[in-house]
Formats: structure tokens, sequence, C-alpha cells
């Protein structure tokens, strides 16, 4: 086993490198400049787009959710862990400038979110049953013919396991603990009701995922953001001061300090980017699988909706952890992961660690739900339909052995696994995106013939 850990060690700092790196900042630098960074400055559109998308009228849009659930759907993934975990790890490794480079990779990363849900869309197909099925497998075989079908198995293949490291065992061990240590509730325990849950849901396929997911998910965001602003506004007076700690900290080195061992610029720059892809999964390729199933004839819509995923995830959602962390000095603690957020959140507020571990509980629940989905959609891409049910079947059976196992060979292979996805999704969006430039083109364009006309 030491053997195979070193491996799958060796693998992931290969994969996770410098060249990785570049690769997910790139592509999304690349895109945000082909779509002249039309996903910041529409970002406005999006959120009317969402509000809009709610409830779809017209029976012409062919889909299965709507384009409201297909995002709840999304960050049912993405809004889990990462966002807890996640971007305190990121700060106790490469210091509160880490939290900079994860803003600078939402950023980007929002144009890599919309050019993946447009292709998901656009390059979409319909399976056996009538349900709409798309993602980078589709759009790679789809938009890049025969001879780049491969990518598109390879994609799959790391997808379909990945899903029951990250999707799946982490996110179970995450609430056993946060249950255990909170509330004295046992891991066992936790892990029976979580699979009887998640096998209640899943039997009922995308629709039923999207149904819990449009509403938990909205209902927990909105939670946890609160309890945060609460956090920011008892430590106020320490704001300014944070931002400036944490801008600063971004090109220079943090020197040791309390349980702080300190960090090299190097280390914020890495763990703000890879905590950050994390935590937003824009580039995995995971998200546009969901979207492929909105209710819409214009891909362009849908991408503009997609792309407010990752601005929710990492701009709101974890700069809220991470300024928790930082104004109340928490981060010199020498505490780490859900623990630290935890501290955090308890500096400020009573039933801080409560909350802390509720919303944890809760985010990845939902995140095992929205990467079930991912992980069958890639089972069914490979084997076909009939494999469908056995996959739920033993997905959900897996949760509870996520519950009571220790986990540290696991998160390692499922970070591994998500860079092995994120290799294909990059090729392909690089590849096609002159099709994302020029629907982009064509539907602004026609958006403007239609507000004159309007107007005239």
């Amino acid at each position: 086993m030491e053997a195979v850990t070193l491996l799958v060690s060796n693998i992931n700092s290969i994969v996770w490198g410098v060249p990785m790196l570049v690769m997910i900042l790139g592509v999304g630098l690349f895109l945000s400049i082909g779509l002249k960074f039309m996903p910041i400055l529409k970002l406005g559109t999006g959120f009317k787009l969402l509000w809009s998308g709610r409830t779809v009228t017209d029976e012409s849009e062919k889909g299965d959710v709507s384009p409201f659930n297909a995002l709840m759907t999304s960050l049912s993934a993405t809004i889990g862990t990462g966002n807890i975990a996640g971007v305190a790890t990121a700060i106790v490794i490469g210091g509160p400038g880490a939290l900079f480079w994860m803003w600078c990779t939402a950023l980007v990363g929002m144009a890599t979110k919309f050019a993946e849900a447009v292709l998901a869309v656009k390059f979409r197909e319909t399976d056996s049953n009538g349900d709409h099925v798309g993602g980078p497998m589709y759009y790679i075989k789809n938009g890049l013919g025969k001879k780049w079908a491969w990518l598109g198995t390879a994609f799959a293949f790391f997808g379909m396991f990945a899903g029951f490291g990250i999707g799946n065992t982490v996110q179970s061990n995450s609430v056993a603990d946060a249950l255990s240590s909170n509330f004295g509730v046992p891991s066992w325990i936790t892990g029976v009701v979580l699979m009887v849950l998640v096998g209640a849901v899943l039997m009922g396929g995308i629709k039923r995922i999207a149904e819990v997911a449009g509403k938990l998910v909205p209902l927990m965001t909105v939670f946890y953001i609160t309890a945060g602003l609460a956090v920011l506004v008892v430590y106020i007076d320490q704001v300014p001061a944070a931002f400036e700690l944490i801008v600063h900290s971004a090109f220079n080195p943090v020197a040791a300090q309390g349980g702080f061992a300190g960090a090299a610029v190097w280390a914020a720059i890495r763990f703000g980017v890879a905590r950050g892809i994390f935590s937003n999964e824009a580039g995995l390729g995971s998200a546009p699988i969901a979207h492929a199933a909105a209710k819409t004839n214009n891909p362009v819509k849908q991408g503009l909706v997609a792309m407010l995923g990752t601005f929710i995830d990492t701009i709101i959602v974890c700069s809220i952890t991470g300024l928790a962390i930082v104004v109340t000095g928490s981060w010199t603690s020498g505490e780490n992961g859900a623990a630290l957020t935890s501290l955090a959140f308890s500096h400020a507020l009573p039933l801080g660690n409560y909350i802390v571990a509720i919303a944890l509980a809760i985010f990845a629940f939902t995140t095992i739900l929205g990467w079930s989905f991912y992980s069958e959609k890639c089972v069914q891409y490979l084997f076909g339909d009939k494999a469908v049910k056995p996959f739920r079947l033993i997905f959900t059976l897996v949760v509870p052995i996520g519950a009571i196992s220790s986990l540290e060979f696991i998160w390692l292979l499922a970070d591994t696994l998500n860079a092995m996805m994120a290799l294909p999704n990059l090729v392909a969006l690089m590849l096609l995106s002159p099709v994302v430039f020029g629907l982009t083109r064509e539907y602004f364009v026609k958006q403007k013939a239609l507000k004159k006309a309007l107007q005239g």
C-alpha cells in the first residue's frame, strides 16, 4: 500500500505541478480574452437569466430541468468541503495570499465555465429514455470528431472513478467527522442515514436530484453567507487590514507566526489555484454534465447562467470563509481544515462551530448528489443505459464506507483523478473555442438587433 501511495503521490505532484496550473489559468485567460471579458461584464445579465430561468413555460425548449435547477445541481456538487475545509487548508499552507489567487482563478474560471456549458448544450444527445445527456465526452466526440473520441473516453473513465472519491467517500467522511466532533453522533450512524437519504434521491434520477438541489442549495448557501457576514460585522474594524494582508501576502513571503509555519509566494499561488479549482471545478469538466440537461434551445443563455456557479462558489462563499479566518486571526492558531473555519466562526458567534458543522454536513450531502449524477453519466457513456441502475446501487452502498474509513489515500487519489479529468477537457476547450466565440458573437448580435427593433 505504501508503494501505491507513493506512486499516486508522485503522479499528483506532476499533474498538479506548474504545467497544470499554467494550463488551467492559461485556458481561462485565453477564453476570457477571446470573449472580450464578457463573463465579467455580463454578470448582471447572468443573474437576470437565472431568476427568469426558475420555471420554463416555453414547451419548445428542449431539456429535462429548468436552467435554475441545472445551476443548482452544478452548485450542489461544487459548494462543499472545498468551501469550508479547502479554503482553510489553502490559507494554512499558502498564507492569506492564497485567497487572492483563488479570486484570480475564479475570475478567469467564469469564462471556462461559460465555454463548458455552451459546448455541453450545443453538442448534447438524447439517450434511450429521452433524457438529455452531455458534457466533455460528448462535445469531444461530436465536436472534434472520431479521431478525438479516445479523449472523451479518457475523461469519462477518470470522471467515473473521481466521483467515488471526491464526490462520495470524501464527502461522507467529512459529514461523519463534523457530526461526531460537534454533536457526538457515531460515524457508522451518519454513514447509514446518509446512505438511505442518498439512495432515496438517486433512484429518482436527474429530475429528483435537481429538485432537491433546487431547494437545499439556495437555503444553505444563504444560511452560511449570513453567518459569515455576521462574523465580518463583529470584526468589521479588521476587514480593511485583512484585504491588505491578503493582497500583500499574494506577492510576498509570509513569516512564521503563532501556529503558522510561514509560506513562500509559490505556495500561495499553487494552493490558491489548486484549491480554487477544487472548489469551483472550472476546467474540470464536471459542471457541464449538469448544464447539458437544462431546458433551453440556446447554448449561450445557459452559459451565462453556468458562469454564475464559479462566481457564487468562489467570489462569494470561499471569500466569506477566507475573510472570517483572516479577520479573526485564526489563521495563526495552528488549526487546519474545517476545524480552522469552526474556530474562526466560534470567535465571533456563540454557536459558530455548530453553524459550520451543519453547513458542512448539508453541503457535503448535496455534493454527493451532484457528483453521483456526474459519475453516472460517465458510466452511461462508457457502458450504456443498462449500467445506470447498478451504478446507482453501488454508489449508494459506498457512502457508509467513506464515513467510517481513514481517507488520506482517498483524498490524494481523488485530487489526482480531478487533474486527470481536467486534461482532456482543457484540450477540448482550446480546440473548440472558435465554436464558443462564434455562438456568443451571434447571440449578442441578435440581442442587439432585437433591442433596436423594440426601441424603434
